[in-house]
């Protein structure tokens, strides 16, 4: 059962974001290690049912650059935010600092924009 929204801003607020395991919501088209972010534009059964068929595209876009496409491809709910920090500066090194400033304001975007969720939040999975 999913936690409300008070019990996952409280968890969310208590906890160390670096020990957070982050989850992927959407899925992802990857050309020359540049991930391309697949978003579903309806979710309502009703509309994807009778208009989605007559639009051009079903889905948004969101392509990143190369930080966060290897951002994104770390995201599987096995690593904290730590160990996928770590690895950002081994493949990075000096190019990607302040690491942990930039991963946590990235997965806080992401999370805001509902793309991805944590483990500890979400009890379904």
């Amino acid at each position: 059962m999913q936690l409300s929204f008070r019990e996952r801003r409280k968890l969310l607020k208590n906890a160390n974001y670096l020990d957070l395991h982050p989850l992927k919501l959407h899925s992802e088209e990857i050309i020359d290690n540049i991930v391309t972010v697949i978003i579903p534009k309806f979710k309502n059964k009703f509309i994807v049912k009778h208009i989605v068929p007559k639009l051009k595209s079903p889905d948004i876009k969101l392509k990143l650059d190369e930080i966060g496409s290897t951002s994104w491809l770390l995201l599987d709910g096995t690593k904290d935010v730590r160990t996928i920090s770590k690895l950002l500066l081994e493949k990075f090194g000096e190019k990607i600092e302040p690491v942990n400033q930039r991963l946590t304001k990235f997965l806080t975007n992401l999370y805001e924009q509902r793309l991805i969720t944590f483990k500890e939040i979400n009890k379904e999975v």
